[in-house]
């Protein structure tokens, strides 16, 4: 499978897509006045305590206080700040924090909508192969990396090094297989390094104030994306570009070939249609190639995916043309889970299956493609009701929310109510204010549409209406009114 990155940098926003076989799968985006904090360390002040949710409200310096759980919060970190005892630790959040008090914390989710920023104590701080767990003692690989053998060579260069002697934990990341103990080791130092020089601005730092800021999209694309299937990571920037390759020479020397400066005329996105496929992206209907489509609705809570056959009919028989077509859609669900970033609770509902062995292909097929996928995930089995049910790791805006406003004619209902509604609303308005003022005549301001049916079809009911008022209505087109808004002026 070919896959490449390619990196737009411009000056107030920085986008990557991660494309394979030249389909685009991710996109990331980061602007310059909405950057992303996830991984930043605060220094934050316990503003409020809710016992009655085992939280406190932290505040970090941002629009909205921050949250954190009493399941986040980390013992080590506590009993640096203040003296707890262990039972405390697992009472009540008022017997854990208290407000006033300064506490070391770090973002695990962006401000999502009106809810602000997640935080934990659980305090890490990630390089290329390793995390850095200060105040631990533990030493975690990977999962992912399953040979035995490898995974005691890794746990054997960090427990042995000089630098696991300062008393921090470490996980060894999934990209640190098979790399050689000096790469690693130059890992360990660095993140070490790096831990004292951020404890030193806890020492000066103020209330409120950030001690540790995560790398720039760019750069953090090189440490958490790049991997041995990367190809090619193009950068249409020549700043960007010496930067990365920078940290490629430090970091990752062997992905230091992959990097290509593009200084071409044509935009670097248009390689492979990459603003084509975003705008699509925001679209409800995803189009399958069979004739089959998706509807992809997201609520606050969670996003409903709806699988329909179309104009799909097949070739054998229902059952068969149902199957083939729920295939298809799981290997596009996928797709566009990670293209629109889509995460939380999210329901499926496949095409109703008769035969087990059908939903069994199906759902393997789901989790399959979702192996690729970077963001942790969790699916149920299909339910009596049809539906697959599953969880996304969420930790910044769906793509929706980063590049969309709320409509402001609808207020993202997705609907608006008809030129023929707001007419018999008017008529009630009417009736309403001339039974409560003595008015000599009304003028209806409204929009365009709502006037001219006033004044075409309703005119018939609008001439009975200024009969049993006995005042005379006059109506007037207000261009900046949408088609919901209306006032009835007494004159």
């Amino acid at each position: 499978m070919s896959e490449e990155i390619l990196i737009n940098v411009t000056p107030r926003e920085t986008r990557v897509a991660l494309v394979e076989n030249g389909v685009l799968q991710e996109v990331y985006i980061e602007r310059e006045r909405k950057r992303g904090i996830v991984g930043n360390i605060y220094k934050g002040k316990v503003s409020r305590v809710l016992p009655g949710m085992q939280a406190a409200f932290i505040d970090i310096g941002l629009e909205r206080a921050a949250f954190l759980h009493a399941s986040d919060i980390s013992s080590s970190i506590l009993s640096e700040a203040e003296d707890v005892s262990a039972d405390k630790r697992q009472n009540e959040i008022a017997d854990l924090v208290r407000e006033g008090q300064d506490i070391l914390v770090q973002v695990i989710k962006d401000p999502l909508g009106t809810k602000g920023a997640r935080l934990t104590t659980h305090i890490t701080v990630p390089s290329r192969y390793l995390v850095l767990l200060p105040g631990e003692n533990n030493i975690g690989i990977s999962t992912k990396i399953e040979d035995e053998d490898e995974r005691n060579r890794l746990k054997n260069i960090i427990s042995s090094s000089a630098e696991n002697s300062e008393g921090h934990g470490f996980i060894l990341r999934t990209v640190a297989e098979g790399i050689d103990k000096h790469a690693l080791i130059f890992d360990q130092k660095f993140l070490s390094k790096l831990w004292v020089s951020i404890q030193e601005k806890i020492k000066s730092a103020q209330s409120g104030s950030v001690v540790y800021q995560d790398l720039s999209l760019a750069v953090r694309t090189l440490r958490d994306l790049v991997d041995d299937q990367i190809e090619k990571i193009r950068v249409d920037s020549r700043e960007s570009f010496n930067k990365l390759q920078e940290f490629s020479q430090q970091f990752v020397p062997h992905m230091t070939g992959c990097l290509e400066y593009y200084p071409g005329e044509r935009p670097i996105f248009d390689l492979y249609n990459i603003d084509d496929e975003l705008q699509k992206a925001l679209d409800r209907k995803v189009q399958l190639k069979s004739g089959g489509h998706l509807i992809i609705d997201q609520t606050e809570a969670m996003t409903t995916i709806d699988v329909n056959t179309g104009a799909y009919v097949g070739h054998r028989n229902l059952e068969e043309t149902i199957f083939k077509t729920n295939l298809e859609a799981a290997q596009a669900i996928t797709r566009q889970l990670r293209l629109r970033n889509l995460g939380g609770i999210i329901i499926i509902d496949f095409i109703d299956m008769s035969l087990e062995d059908h939903k069994r292909q199906v759902l393997r097929a789901l989790e399959k493609s979702l192996i690729k996928d970077h963001a942790k995930s969790n699916i149920t089995e299909v339910s009596s009701l049809g539906l697959v049910e599953m969880t996304r790791k969420r930790t910044r805006e769906s793509l929706e929310h980063v590049l969309c406003d709320v409509c402001p004619t609808c207020s993202g209902r997705g609907s608006i109510k008809s030129a023929e509604t707001v007419c018999y609303e008017i008529f009630r308005e009417i009736i309403r204010e001339a039974r409560q003022y003595d008015a000599q005549k009304l003028l209806v301001l409204a929009s365009q549409d709502v006037v001219d049916l006033l004044l075409d079809e309703e005119s018939a009911s609008l001439a009975e209406l200024e009969t049993f008022i006995e005042v005379p209505i006059k109506f007037q087109v207000e261009a900046l009114f949408t088609p919901e808004q209306y006032d009835v002026v007494l004159m």
